[in-house]
């Protein structure tokens, strides 16, 4: 009867396991802080075991009890700590002690009656099976059945009753091979309970009958504890850890940074796209068409700073006058280039440069001299970027030379970019060197 009891107990505790790891499920992650096919540092590894139950002579087997029919259930308690070699694999080193009994109620006159064998320690190497971080169906192992095997040393002390009486046989240590099943519940970060079956297969004195029929014992060991991971906190436990979810947390990853490097590139065809359409010069009069404002001119014809034709005039009589550009002259641009500034990042001109351009225009109108307009940038930001806001500064010049009289067909503006560099990029003062629109009179 109290074997019945024991079971149905352990049935219920079972169920009300699995129910609360199911509830857990959506709520634990085992990849947390890990990276694809990173090492097991990044895991924590050992672990200790701490668990109790119930030892006696029985088994689910049903064999093996040398003829007693009446088992005493005793309380047996065990410890153990493991090294996860991998999610599906460790190894531990586990203590077990506690005392077994049974009793033959029809034994014969010759037979022992009654035996009580005392284990003070045993100690075993085990290698242990996860065997639901073996399964890629098990994706999060918060149910994980194991198994394990091991060899051992036990001591055991037993004491024997017949009809001649009580007899204690010396204590002895023996090899012994534990197996154990069950599963583990992961209910915390890095903290299991265990419930297991442990079969133990002992030398045939463990019982104190010997001789044929009588071959080695078994005794068996069901028990529930705690399995407890230990080192850093943050870091998951490896016996924890399914490898297939790891894998698939770093492919949606790679996957995102993927998606993401093809939406950027997608949006920088579009941007390089549209430069280059403001860059375009259809009607090839030297005036892109986001600043042509008379698109279509025919070829050869001289047009204003605007993109529009020049009225033509007639000469019946040519006249060439000998250009000279005096030290006057000279200083009138260098005050200009010294003086030009425009808005950050745009061709737009400020204010504050205007006088000293009024100075340029009228000297092109007082001398008729030609002008060539050469805007530069330095290195930073891509070379597309930089050629169209060199193009369209020195486009911006030349609009507003022309606005105040200048003849745009005497003035050249050319974007360089970042090519022809008169300081280092290295540094902000070279930088700002090599932003800049360099006026040539000839």
């Amino acid at each position: 009867m109290k074997t019945i009891y024991v079971k149905k107990a352990c049935l219920l505790a079972v169920a009300g396991l699995f129910s609360a790891a199911s509830f857990a499920q959506s709520n634990q992650s085992s990849v947390e802080g890990t990276t694809l096919l990173g090492p097991s540092s990044e895991y924590r590894t050992w672990s200790i075991g701490i668990n109790a139950g119930v030892l006696n002579q029985s088994n689910i087997l049903g064999f093996n009890r040398d003829g007693f029919d009446k088992l005493n259930h005793n309380l047996g308690y065990s410890a153990y700590i493991k090294k996860q070699i991998s999610p599906s694999f460790g190894l531990k080193a586990q203590y077990l002690g506690g005392k077994v009994g049974g009793v033959n109620e029809n034994a014969l006159a010759t037979q022992i009656s009654e035996f009580e064998t005392k284990t003070p320690w045993s100690v075993a190497l085990s290698g242990e099976f996860l065997l639901a971080n073996t399964n890629w169906r098990f994706f999060n192992s918060f149910i994980k059945p194991y198994a394990a095997i091991g060899v051992g040393a036990l001591n055991f002390e037993t004491t024997t009753t017949d009809a001649a009486g009580t007899n204690t046989a010396a204590s002895q240590t023996k090899l012994f091979v534990p197996v154990d099943a069950g599963f583990k519940f992961a209910v915390a970060k890095g903290i299991n309970i265990d419930l297991g079956y442990q079969l133990n297969w002992a030398n045939q004195d463990f019982d104190g009958q010997t001789g044929t029929p009588y071959k080695n014992d078994l005794f068996s060991y069901a028990h529930a504890g705690l399995e407890i991971a230990l080192g850093d906190g943050s870091k998951p436990y490896l016996g924890n850890s399914n490898p297939v979810a790891t894998l698939k947390k770093g492919y949606d990853e790679l996957k995102s940074e993927r998606d993401a490097l093809i939406a950027a590139n997608e949006q920088l065809k579009s941007e390089i796209s549209g430069i280059n359409n403001d860059l375009k010069d259809d009607d090839a009069d030297g005036v892109a068409n986001k600043f042509d404002k008379c698109p279509n001119t025919p070829a050869g014809v001289k047009v204003d700073g605007a993109g529009c034709p020049l009225p033509e005039i007639k000469h019946e009589t040519k006249v060439v006058e000998k250009i000279v550009v005096t030290e006057e002259d000279k200083k009138v641009v260098d005050e200009a280039i010294k003086n030009l500034e425009f808005d950050l990042g745009k061709a737009t001109i400020r204010p504050t440069s205007h006088e000293s351009l009024n100075r340029v225009a009228a000297l092109l109108i007082e001398k008729n001299f030609s002008l060539k307009l050469a805007g530069h940038t330095d290195n930073t930001g891509s070379m597309q970027t930089n050629l169209r806001l060199s193009k369209e500064r020195a486009e911006s010049v030349k609009a507003y030379l022309v606005s105040k009289g200048a003849n745009a067909s005497r003035i050249e503006a050319t974007g360089y970019g970042p090519n022809q560099p008169i300081a280092t990029n290295a540094t902000a003062e070279g930088r700002q060197q090599n932003r800049r629109v360099e006026f040539t009179l000839y």
